[in-house]
């Protein structure tokens, strides 16, 4: 679960990161009365979950009242790359140093904590990992010992911190990875980390990942993300427990297990395809789960042509058969569906599609052979 900036914050700020004083609203008026309360000047800060906020004036100081009102009125409703703000942040406005970059996220590759720390704050990172490699530190942390108070002023040091405020960014380090460990994050990252004329280390921006896998662990933290922003079959997929993402191609993709769908959506693009979701229905998925799974790639009116690819193991071929049939006399689809059914039960799954003889469903031995076919008839239907 990505946050928006305001909640992010909120969690640094639980943890000992210093923020600015602000206030979420969602009207003009509400918008108006924080900049009073606050005190000017204030920045006015869409809350949408893509970068380039400021470019697109989603992002503006305001001086007075008047500014305050003219930036929330044009920023509320503002589209910024197909996000729509609904809820503006109204900060008070910072006087800036220097600005600096830190971040926590996982190093698959190590299989540790990762702890990044830069001088060159307020520009991409990517930038500054190939323009300028030597001004960024990255250290993996033993994850039994934790980021210790000697390490965190090392990779202040060799990252170029000002001498005066090495502690300073040390203590943001701190809380930074703190934040990563308690609150089950996979990415906090802050850009710019931000150093004022009193020398005050604080987070100007707030970018927080949350593991949806640890949520049960964090309660108050279920109802945070951009709800409102989300596409609504993922919404439904969620609140099914199903993991779906939906992508921008044409052909449905549903298997059980996420390696699975990962190669079927390589293979689907081998073959010139383009996927229209991930659906991972899980293991041991029955055919009521089935039948919810095929209606949410079926939501997508995009979709010209379905591929179910299933290698049963957990989940029983003969139970995916049962919900596609059960699927077809529900929702009763016009696009045609490929299965390819293999592993537990593979033989009495077949025999109950064989049976039923639904209409346009195809079946396929191998997976190559359901993408190519699945990809021919979504071009045939398109």
């Amino acid at each position: 679960m990505d946050l928006l900036e305001h909640q992010g914050k909120q969690l640094f700020g639980r943890h000992g990161l210093a923020v600015s004083d602000g206030k979420a609203v969602t009207t003009v008026e509400d918008a108006v009365a924080a900049a009073n309360e606050i005190g000017y000047p204030v920045v006015v800060k869409a809350q949408v979950l893509i970068g380039g906020r400021g470019k697109a004036g989603g992002v503006k100081l305001a001086a007075d009242e008047a500014e305050a009102r003219e930036h929330a009125t044009n920023i509320l409703g503002l589209d910024i790359k197909g996000h729509i703000v609904r809820t503006v942040w109204i900060e008070a406005a910072s006087d800036i140093a220097t600005e600096y970059y830190a971040a926590v996220l996982l190093d698959r590759g190590a299989k540790k904590p990762l702890v990044m720390f830069s001088s060159e704050g307020g520009i991409e990172i990517e930038t500054v990992a190939e323009e300028t490699p030597e001004k960024l530190v990255r250290d993996n942390v033993d994850p039994l010992e934790g980021l210790t108070r000697e390490h965190a002023l090392d990779i202040a040091k060799r990252g170029g911190a000002d001498e005066d405020v090495i502690e300073g960014v040390a203590d943001a380090l701190l809380a930074l990875y703190e934040v990563w460990i308690e609150e089950d994050c996979s990415l906090a990252e802050i850009n710019p980390l931000i150093v004022t004329p009193d020398r005050q280390v604080k987070a100007l921006d707030a970018k927080v990942t949350l593991d949806d896998n640890a949520m049960f662990r964090h309660k108050e933290n279920a109802e945070l993300g951009d709800s409102a922003n989300a596409d609504p079959i993922e919404l439904k997929a969620h609140e099914q427990d199903v993991i779906y993402v939906k992508l921008d191609g044409d052909i449905g993709i549903m298997g059980n297990g996420a390696g699975l769908v990962m190669s079927t959506l390589d293979v689907v693009a081998q073959y010139d395809g383009k996927p229209a979701n991930f659906l991972d229905a899980g293991g041991g998925s029955d055919a009521a789960k089935v039948t919810q799974a095929i209606e949410l790639i079926l939501s997508n009116p995009a979709v010209k042509a379905v591929l179910l690819n299933i290698f049963g193991g957990i989940t029983r071929c003969d139970e995916v058969a049962k919900g596609l049939v059960e699927a077809f006399a529900q929702l009763k689809p016009t696009v045609p569906f490929v299965v390819r059914l293999d592993g537990t039960n593979d033989v009495e799954g077949r025999k109950i599609l064989e049976d039923a003889a639904l209409p346009n469903v195809h079946a396929a031995k191998t997976m190559d052979g359901a993408a190519e076919l699945v990809v021919k008839l979504a071009k045939e239907n398109a």
